[in-house]
């Protein structure tokens, strides 16, 4: 069969480090982290205090009252996201076909802050008390739901879930639908916002949290010795797809070019990584012969990294497996570093992070790398960014449930 090349012609970001797409690349490449202590309620008798929250949100900067009440944040997120994607791909809406425009956009979680407030509201005023809106604000297909009833959007739309690979198996289900000709053009990426009372309560039960309260900025330190949990975050990241022809045909910029993608399963624990890395190599494997390129030829791998003790040992473990010699040679980062764990969007916003990467041949750095771990043994672009030519980056997005997901992403050339 026939495939079509895949581009990237609009990107859409809110994150803790920026609410644009040059903001969040700004705040990438100048080291900035977007960790600091919950304001937004009581965390009295939490053992973490503190998370990458979207700074000075306001939900009134984006929409009218009436709507906001009728939208969990994490649809929130996504469609201020995917306005800027649409807007920064300067597509004429009026003239394309809609019925050919995908929306795959997906949330590890779904609607969590609604679920907390919902349940509230049950057991104080009983089934009189829950919201019609519910069901709708709560479950996780409604994020792409919201965005094609917003712009029209008639091609497929749809998520997939898979906890923290989310973005980026709904960018490598939009690359599909375009490349086998299901869809000529896609919004697609991962949006999530799980930084609630029930959600920090249930991520420290699993004693999974950093609980360095008295210093939040510095508390993701992937690789580095004296890490001792992830940072929760919350955001969007959001991809506007064409095909390459009919992007050159409009003289569209284009940011880089998707090149391949690879899926697996641990098969192994419901939360805790494979040590042998298997499934991992498999998905890393599977992505380099599906672009049809060697790992000698990558440049640059954003990697899951989520300052785990298990996690960043069991990674890096799997990438020396796979690139042997060259792994040595790869500016590897983790920008976990800086939003924190932003679980369903991760993989969406580091899919960003990684094409940039490519596009200004900039590398962003693993900030509060202070002592590296021995077991940690490789180049994760310590505390600043690198100048160097990135070709081909990979972005790696593991989830609870043991799967796992590398996209490639290359330069674009004609």
């Amino acid at each position: 069969m026939t495939t079509r090349r895949v581009v990237v012609t609009g990107i859409g970001t809110l994150t803790p480090i920026g609410k644009s797409t040059p903001d969040f690349w700004n705040g990438l490449i100048s080291g900035k982290s977007g960790a600091k202590t919950i304001e937004h309620f009581d965390t009295e008798g939490f053992p973490t205090k503190f998370a990458a929250t979207i700074p000075d949100y306001d939900s009134s900067n984006y929409f009218d009252r009436k709507e906001a009440r009728r939208l969990d944040n994490v649809a929130q997120y996504a469609l201020i996201a995917s306005e800027e994607a649409i807007e920064d791909s300067k597509i004429d809406l009026e003239s394309i076909d809609k019925d050919r425009v995908a929306v795959i956009v997906g949330t590890g979680i779904g609607g969590m802050k609604t679920f907390y407030e919902q349940s509230v509201e049950f057991y104080n005023r009983g089934a009189r008390g829950v919201s019609p809106f519910f069901i709708p604000m709560l479950i996780p297909d409604l994020v792409p739901g919201q965005i094609s009833i917003k712009y029209g959007f008639r091609g497929p739309n749809y998520c997939v879930v898979s906890a923290c690979a989310t973005g980026s198996n709904n960018i490598g289900a939009a690359y599909d639908a375009i490349r086998y000709g299901q869809s000529d053009m896609a919004i697609t990426g991962g949006s999530e916002a799980p930084v609630t009372q029930i959600g920090i309560s249930g991520f420290n039960s699993m004693k999974a949290m950093s609980t360095r309260n008295d210093d939040p900025e510095t508390a993701s330190r992937p690789f580095d010795a004296n890490r001792d949990g992830f940072v929760l975050g919350e955001g969007a990241g959001i991809f506007f797809l064409e095909e390459y022809e009919m992007a050159k045909k409009r003289g569209a910029r284009i940011y880089g070019e998707i090149v391949g993608y690879g899926y697996s399963a641990d098969a192994y624990h419901i939360t805790a990584p494979d040590p042998d890395g298997g499934g991992v190599q498999l998905a890393m494997n599977n992505a380099l012969e599906a672009a049809g390129i060697k790992p000698e030829d990558v440049d640059h791998i954003n990697m899951h990294g989520t300052s785990t003790p298990l996690g960043d040992i069991a990674e890096t473990n799997s990438i020396k497996k796979v690139f042997g010699d060259h792994a040595k040679k790869i500016n590897l980062n983790s920008t976990k570093s800086m939003t924190g764990h932003t679980l369903g969007a991760a993989g969406a916003i580091e899919s960003v992070a990684a094409i940039l990467a490519t596009y200004h041949d900039l590398v962003p750095p693993t900030i509060n790398l202070m002592d590296q771990d021995p077991e940690c043994d490789l180049n994760y672009t310590a505390n600043e960014a690198v100048a160097r030519r990135v070709k081909y980056a990979v972005n790696n997005a593991f989830g609870f449930g043991g799967h796992n997901t590398s996209l490639v992403f290359k330069k674009f050339e004609e």
